[in-house]
């Protein structure tokens, strides 16, 4: 169905021209918002309650409790009711009050819903609306026992009288207003998923479906060796990280102190993940899923194509291992050849003649100092030293560090 049919319950009396019976933009809207409105009678009286929804089809199933009175009167002849949603887009603020207005989506729908008795059709329609909260959830959540199932009722309500009503524009002043020192425009609004709060007693690392979208520079790939997995870095992972750098040599030129405990090390790991100028990754054995130690991408810069490898915290068990070749390599790998990245950066403490020995063995070349560049946790100012590689030397390091690997060398 293309367009729904035009009924006297569905047409618009007041500013018409904002009207659509339009399917796609009616699914539309009903499939962006969250919450939609449930208006009946009951015993004379006008009820509205809202409810959560999901769309499948031409078929609306609105949630709710076996008790509920919608439920109960719905269970013999079905309920006569009308379902609304709005999405509130932008504020328009006018010269004048009286044409202040609101960008907005809104839908109406009128019709006799049922009560869902179907055990396959209740149980396609609980999905629904479970992977309405978020995609892929229903996948990946115990489904409801037949006790929960019992205590849960299903309305389902046709699209048939159904039409949507927007609003898109600017201001609409009167011509004789124009002139009038006041600011007029609108106002966007937007509602955006936030940053995952995880459960204190949760051990699952945060799903893919939860991962705020980002471009491919700022998304945390997941890599694979044959002697070391990178992946995103997850606060679950502090407890992990812990015992793998519970080392005082690991933590002598980082730029953090080193945690005295598990809960120190996840404000660590917390930190990480919510910098917003970092990838932050764990390194795992692909054998046992071990955790090994951390590592990042940061000073991300699509437009100039270059990006930095930094904030490396191996376990001391692993230094001048293949672990530690490997890693780079993988993590070169994607910045060159998947990103296309122009040029890669490392940064490390002037004292630390360690780190600045291994980063030469990967082929970059020492670019300078940069003097006062960061703060030691002892106070102290830092002089960093700055190396980078070119996408011109890559394939040569590329070809070297794997032979090395390939020849059980580090």
């Amino acid at each position: 169905m293309d367009t729904y049919q035009k009924t006297a319950r569905t047409t618009t009396r007041r500013l018409g021209d904002r009207a659509s019976y339009d399917a796609g933009l009616i699914h539309a809207i009903l499939d962006e918002a969250y919450v939609c409105h449930l208006g009946f009678v009951v015993d004379g009286a006008p009820r509205v309650l809202p409810t959560l929804h999901a769309r499948i089809g031409d078929v609306l199933y609105l949630h709710g409790s076996t008790g509920s009175g919608p439920m109960l009167a719905a269970r013999h002849e079905g309920l006569p009711v009308c379902v609304t949603v709005t999405l509130i887009d932008g504020l328009v603020l006018a010269r004048s009050q009286f044409n202040h207005s609101i960008n907005y989506r809104s839908v109406v729908a009128h019709g006799t819903a049922r009560l869902v008795t179907d055990p396959q059709e209740r149980e396609e329609a609980f999905a629904a609306l479970v992977d309405k909260v978020v995609p892929g959830r229903a996948d990946d959540s115990r489904p409801a026992s037949a006790k929960e199932l019992a205590q849960t009722a299903l309305l389902a309500l046709r699209l048939e009288e159904v039409s949507a009503k927007t609003r898109a524009k600017g201001v609409g002043d009167d011509e004789a207003d124009l002139e009038l020192p006041h600011w007029a425009g609108v106002v966007p609004l937007r509602l955006t998923m936030g940053r995952p709060e995880p459960d204190p007693a949760s051990a699952v690392p945060l799903p893919k479906y939860l991962r705020q979208d980002a471009s491919p520079w700022h998304a945390a790939p997941t890599l694979r060796g044959s002697h070391v997995v990178i992946e995103p870095l997850d606060r679950v992972h502090a407890e992990g990280l812990f015992a793998a750098l519970d080392d005082p040599d690991v933590w002598t030129h980082l730029t953090v102190p080193r945690p005295a405990s598990v809960a120190e090390m996840a404000q660590v790991v917390a930190a990480a993940v919510d910098d917003p100028g970092r990838v932050a990754l764990v390194q795992r054995d692909p054998a046992t899923g071990k955790i090994l130690g951390s590592t990042s991408y940061y000073a991300v810069d699509p437009a100039r194509r270059s990006i930095a490898i930094g904030h490396t915290m191996l376990g001391r068990p692993w230094w001048r291992t293949a672990i530690n070749t490997e890693s780079k390599l993988l993590l070169m790998g994607h910045a060159f050849d998947t990103l296309g990245a122009i040029r890669v950066e490392w940064h490390t403490d002037v004292r630390n003649e360690r780190s600045q020995q291994a980063i030469v063995r990967l082929g970059a070349q020492r670019e300078g100092v940069l003097r006062a560049h960061r703060q030691r946790p002892d106070g102290s100012w830092r002089d960093t030293v700055s190396f980078a590689m070119i996408a011109d030397e890559w394939p040569g390091a590329r070809d070297r560090l794997a032979a090395a690997l390939a020849a059980g060398g580090r």
